[in-house]
């Protein structure tokens, strides 16, 4: 699932979101579309095996807070 960084343009809000196919991305707090990309870090995994490491768990989204992890602030809360 990939997950992308912007900087809304008009309203300056930095945020993640999903993008699938050709979808566009829109700022969550005024719903703009004129975003600017941000370069961002990705995780990788590897295949766990006598010498890895425990996976250390998520943590809040880089972009707002949100304990529910990264891209947390462009879902829908299911509460």
């Amino acid at each position: 699932m990939p997950i992308f960084e912007y900087v809304c343009k008009e309203c300056q809000h930095e945020f993640e979101a999903l993008v699938f196919g050709k979808q566009k991305a829109e700022c969550p707090k005024c719903q703009s579309k004129k975003l600017e990309p941000q370069l961002s870090v990705f995780a990788v995994s590897a295949k766990s095996g006598a010498t890895s490491q425990p996976p250390m768990p998520a943590g809040p989204c880089g972009s707002c807070g949100n304990a529910r992890g990264p891209g947390a602030c462009s879902m829908k809360d299911f509460d």
